[in-house]
This record gives structure tokens, C-alpha cells and sequence, in this order.
């Protein structure tokens, strides 16, 4: 029997039950439905984050991107570009993500041969009430994405790895590194 959107979770009591141990979930309401939070009340602080993710790929795959010889085009440029429009859309990507005002995005992107492969780093900056960090992660997925598309014809053993959040600061949390993207 499938279930209606709206019901309750399965194994999910309602929030108000978090003075007994149970966990308390940011998203989803007293009758369990998923909920947007409001931020209205947090203060407005400068949010930054770092994420990276890398794209394995063929040695003369790796060759043609550097020398710009991928038929569909530029294939760093238009990376960069659709990671910038990725950050900027997230909130219409990602249900529970707030539309934020943007400061900055910033790409770079490194070609390495040992293994075949172009790393990713995002930054995106904010002066908002949440956080960015969905931000640059969807920035450097949606760059690895595009690499993908622009090289596939080509290069069909592509893989995308390792996505993840270096960094973030901003807010009551303070500062996140990541010990395990060095």
C-alpha cells in the first residue's frame, strides 16, 4: 500500500517529543510533513564555502580539454559558467534550500595527469541567514556534470568523485574544515 504525501514518517515521532530523547528534525513538522525553516529570525552574516570534486577521465580525453580540441567546445568555460548558474538556481533544485543572495562564485579548475583527471574547487559567498554550503557543492557537481557531457562522445569511462565540502564559514556555527579533503 503506498502512502500519501503528508503522512507520517515511518520510526518518526513529532518534534514535540524531543524532551524525551527523541531527535527533534529540522524539516519536518509535528504531524510529519516536510516543512521549509524559517530563517527570518537568525542574523545576517557574511557565509562562505569551498567545495571540490574531481572528474577521472582518459589521458588524451585530458589532452584535448587542455588544448581546447572537444568538438562541442570549451569545455572549462562552459563548466564555469554552468557551475556559477548552478549555484545561483540551487534553491530551485534542492526542495529544502533557501534562495539566497549571492555575493560571489568562484571556480578554478586543475588538470592532473597521474591520474587523468580535473579536480574542481567552488566558492561562493553570501551575506544571507543560511548558509552556502549547498551552494558550492552544486557548483562543482554541476561542473563535473558538464565536463562529462562536453567529453562523453569521446571518453565514455568517465567518472565523477570525491564531492564534498572543504569548508564553510559564517553564522552561529562558526567554522567547518574538513578533515578529510586536504
Amino acid at each position: 500500500m503506498r502512502k500519501k504525501a503528508g503522512n507520517s514518517f515511518p520510526n518518526q515521532t513529532d518534534n514535540r517529543n524531543s524532551s524525551r530523547g527523541v531527535k527533534e528534525w529540522t524539516h519536518v513538522d509535528s504531524k510529519g510533513r516536510v516543512r521549509m525553516v524559517n530563517v527570518s529570525t537568525k542574523r545576517i552574516t557574511q557565509r562562505e564555502a569551498i567545495a571540490a570534486g574531481t572528474v577521472l577521465l582518459q589521458a588524451e580525453t585530458l589532452k584535448k580539454i587542455e588544448d581546447n580540441q572537444i568538438e562541442k567546445g570549451d569545455v572549462l568555460s562552459v563548466a564555469k559558467v554552468s557551475a556559477i548558474m548552478a549555484a545561483k538556481k540551487t534553491h530551485d533544485l534542492i526542495p529544502m534550500c533557501h534562495p539566497l543572495q549571492i555575493t560571489g562564485v568562484e571556480l578554478s579548475f586543475s588538470l592532473l595527469k597521474e591520474p587523468p583527471r580535473v579536480d574542481i574547487r567552488a566558492k561562493v559567498q553570501a551575506k544571507d541567514r543560511t548558509g552556502v554550503e549547498m551552494e558550492a557543492l552544486a557548483a562543482v557537481a554541476t561542473a563535473a556534470l558538464t565536463i562529462y557531457d562536453m567529453c562523453k562522445a569521446i571518453d565514455r569511462g568517465i567518472r565523477i568523485t570525491d564531492i564534498g565540502l572543504i569548508r564553510k564559514s559564517g553564522g552561529k556555527s562558526g567554522v567547518y574544515l574538513s578533515n578529510i579533503f586536504a
